[in-house]
């Protein structure tokens, strides 16, 4: 079941996830364990691909591969949702090509001066970042072919807002190609409520169900998903860093494990 926020409920827990991912960006331990080449491997990106992304834009906190779920054309304008140090906003741009753009919005300022500084650094030009909320996005009406997503759309404790955004600035006809994180069966209250299982993108993950009728509703057709696996993989039990939060949640190294087993990350397409 999904939980209804308060609106000074989302705003304060938009704060909590801006002050965890400015730590991430700053350098400080990420949501999930192993290195980020080793991660996004396993997610779904290639050797090429991990080669093309400018140094530091590859953070490691992603659930797949967004640029992989369709074909993004020469010339088109793609927005990415929650673009951290941009890591597929320039897989992105190097798809749509110099005639193409791409668009990063995320909310949290170090993720955005970093993202900034690897396009600078790369002279990266198809590429800008603006700062703002995935539910109120500083794009106008009908101006993009296609939006990508790597599990940040979990974060947001407004999922519908986002949807209802997305479909907005879509031209029509246009898709959304999104990598997230939903659950099998629901979670016990106290994963919910923990900040860190929020963060890390499991607490505020929404029923397998309840997801795809959230796109739906938003007016879009065509969804489908493409791939989907466990997001156990991405999480290792024996880590420190994980133990430290299973402790803190009172559970045994069983439940998390089953707890884990029914988190998926999903490959979503939908169309306008």
């Amino acid at each position: 079941m999904t939980i209804e926020r308060r609106p000074q409920e989302a705003d304060e827990l938009r704060k909590l996830v801006r002050e965890g991912y400015t730590r991430v960006a700053e350098g400080g331990a990420r949501p999930v364990s192993g290195s980020a080449e080793e991660l996004s491997r396993r997610i779904g990106y290639d050797d090429e691909q991990l080669e093309a992304v400018p140094e530091g834009a590859n953070l490691g906190v992603g659930c797949g591969n967004p640029t992989a779920i369709d074909t993004l054309k020469p010339g088109e304008t793609v927005v990415d949702l929650g673009s951290g140090a941009g890591m597929d906003a320039f897989l992105a741009a190097r798809q749509v090509g110099p005639e193409g753009r791409v668009i990063g919005v995320d909310m949290t300022d170090a993720m955005l001066e970093k993202a900034r500084d690897n396009a600078r650094k790369t002279g990266v030009g198809n590429v800008e970042f603006r700062k703002g909320q995935i539910e109120e996005l500083p794009i106008e009406d009908e101006s993009v072919d296609a939006i990508i997503s790597n599990c940040v759309i979990n974060l947001s404790p407004e999922k519908d807002k986002v949807y209802r955004e997305a479909y907005r600035v879509l031209r029509p006809g246009g898709r959304v190609m999104i990598s997230d994180v939903v659950l099998e069966r629901a979670l016990p209250e106290a994963v919910i409520q923990s900040l860190d299982a929020y963060i890390g993108c499991v607490g505020g993950a929404s029923l397998r169900d309840e997801y795809l009728e959230t796109i739906r509703k938003a007016g879009f057709s065509e969804v489908r998903i493409d791939k989907e696996a466990s997001f156990a993989h991405a999480v290792d039990l024996d880590d420190p860093q994980v133990r430290e939060i299973i402790d803190g949640l009172g559970i045994s190294a069983d439940e998390a494990r089953g707890f884990a087993d029914s988190v998926r990350s999903l490959q979503v397409f939908a169309r306008k």
